[in-house]
């Protein structure tokens, strides 16, 4: 019979069976056991943050470069209460990942205690799953649980918050190689009923559409999408989140749609007779007004959270599936059809307001920095920031196959950038990654630096630089007079703060500021020679440059600003 062993113990042998080699953490006192165990053990790579909440995104970015799930270790308290943002994060966009919590001593929850939170409650509407561990017996089935619940399904995040003698206690040493979790059985099937009704309704559509978003993503879909358009001649728009799931010089690629989609793609929404959607929730960036969203159109709806449905969009033909199994039984049935007129009709609403921004030679424009970007590093992975690069970057950046875009969409972060991008570095250290971010998102977690300088990883840092927030600042251009209240980042001397560039220069890296729009490809270019670790480029860009088509919230995507 095998001796018994403490709770931290067990912890290591539960993260090395499930194949864990990287852990996003930050000490205290209600860790000290693990972290001590985690010295002594091989193989798990202990990633030193510098901010709990940024720990999450970059534990985010790691499981969107790498598919795997991802692990978080903080301490209670503060520790655990700065992590909400991050969790909530990856809980809107479905990102598979456990966040270990301490937790004081079981006898001392409930007392007040020096830094004890009910951080299970607090989560408990952004986890799919949480927990705190009371009996030293069902550790290991937790742990199991956790890992089952976060990467199955429609994945996200697990909260297991863990007491500090739990981690001392021995007990049983074995971990479990699956548990049955009463209640939770993800649907890993089709109903072939409901497959059929739809299929018939694209056969006989006359302007059929797809709206393709980032569970094609998360169930691995892309060449099924790709095949069953194909076949059937279907345009196909995406979201935000579904970006790059079809590929981008695909003459039935019509382009993102939404509050900043291309006009192409929303006049689509809003003529075509069937929407096929498939791996997407329908919300309000998407849709615009509800009343007035896809009016004339018999909606399809393929989704693996059956909550998901019908949810914020009534539809008429609800499906929930993996958006793998739905998109390979359709390509099986599919047959030649002839949208002809149809996809002419798209192509002559992307001729009368194609998707570009005026331009000034004296200035930068986002618009050619991106399209650089495509055409410099056509494998990195393009990690961004939240606000108006993060738009322009949807708009006009190109992936190629291989290529992720990472970017937080259901929460929108200020501050997820930098940190993904780290993330994404550390899960796939071959392959650069771009960061396209803005000087008020960058500033929230730019403390990072020391992990990304430290482990010398091959980052480069495109730092939009308007002086201002600039997508608040856009909407008060539009909406409120020019009153642009507090969106204005340069202090009251008139400067702006920080230096940038001698900031990174404090980390001795390299960092260049471009003012000259003939500098954009050879800055780029000098960059990407011998990347040994993080470049910083800062691009002055004009505060007055708005990200366009816009939808104003709550308005048709019909109406769009276009200019």
């Amino acid at each position: 019979m095998a001796l018994d062993i403490t709770g931290r113990k067990l912890f290591v042998k539960a993260l090395k069976e499930e194949g864990v080699d990287t852990i996003f953490l930050y000490p205290g006192g209600m860790i000290t056991d693990i972290t001590d165990e985690l010295y002594k053990a091989e193989g798990i790579n202990l990633v030193l943050g510098r901010h709990e909440q940024a720990l999450v995104h970059e534990a985010e970015g790691y499981a969107r470069a790498t598919g795997k799930t991802a692990v978080v270790l903080v301490t209670s308290g503060p520790g655990a209460t700065n992590t909400i943002t991050g969790i909530a994060d990856a809980y809107y966009d479905s990102i598979p990942m456990i966040i270990f919590t301490g937790q004081v001593p079981l006898h001392l929850i409930g007392n007040d205690a020096f830094q004890e939170v009910d951080i299970v409650g607090m989560t408990r509407s952004i986890t799919k799953y949480g927990v705190t561990v009371r009996d030293r017996k069902d550790l290991g089935k937790i742990i199991k649980m956790g890992f089952q619940i976060a990467g199955s399904g429609k994945p996200g995040p697990v909260l297991i918050d863990i007491p500090k003698d739990i981690q001392t206690i021995a007990g049983d040493p074995e971990y479990p190689t699956h548990v049955d979790i009463r209640g939770y059985h993800p649907n890993e099937t089709v109903h072939i009923g409901q497959l059929k009704k739809a299929y018939k309704l694209i056969k006989n559509a006359k302007k059929p559409l797809v709206l393709a978003g980032g569970g094609v993503r998360i169930a691995k879909a892309e060449d099924k999408l790709l095949e069953f358009a194909e076949k059937m001649q279907l345009p196909v728009t995406t979201t935000l989140m579904g970006k790059g799931v079809m590929p981008e010089d695909h003459p039935l690629f019509v382009g993102n749609c939404g509050m900043h989609g291309r006009f192409a793609s929303n006049k689509a929404l809003t003529e075509c007779d069937v929407l096929f959607s498939v791996g997407t929730r329908f919300n309000d960036r998407i849709t615009g007004d509800l009343e007035k969203f896809a009016p004339n159109a018999q909606i399809i709806h393929v989704d693996i959270a059956s909550a998901s449905i019908s949810r914020n969009v009534a539809v008429d033909v609800p499906i929930t599936a993996d958006a793998y199994s739905a998109l390979e039984r359709l390509a099986e049935y599919a047959e030649g059809k002839d949208n002809g007129v149809w996809l002419d009709r798209i192509k002559g609403w992307e001729k009368e307001h194609p998707l570009a921004m005026p331009k000034n030679k004296m200035e930068i424009c986002p618009q050619e920095v991106c399209q650089a970007i495509s055409k410099i590093f056509p494998e990195a992975n393009i990690v961004t920031d939240v606000g108006q690069h993060q738009m322009w970057a949807s708009q006009f950046i190109k992936l190629n196959k291989g290529q992720e875009f990472i970017t937080s969409g259901g929460l929108g972060t200020m501050g997820f950038g930098f940190p993904a991008a780290i993330g994404a570095a550390i899960g796939n250290p071959k392959k650069p990654v771009v960061l396209i971010t803005g000087d008020g998102g960058f500033q929230m977690n730019m403390q990072e630096m020391a992990i990304a300088a430290g482990m010398g990883l091959p980052i480069i840092i495109c730092i939009f630089n308007n002086t201002n927030l600039g997508m608040v600042r856009q909407m008060q251009t539009l909406f409120y007079g020019k009153r642009y209240s507090v969106t204005d980042l340069k202090a009251s001397d008139g400067k702006f703060y920080p230096d940038f560039i001698r900031w990174a220069q404090a980390y001795d890296i390299q960092a260049r500021r471009i003012d000259n729009p003939d500098m954009v490809e050879e800055a780029l270019m000098d960059a990407k020679k011998d990347l040994k670790g993080p470049v910083l480029l800062e691009f002055l860009i004009s505060p007055d440059d708005l990200v366009l088509p816009m939808v104003k919230g709550g308005t048709a995507l019909s109406d769009m600003i276009i200019k």
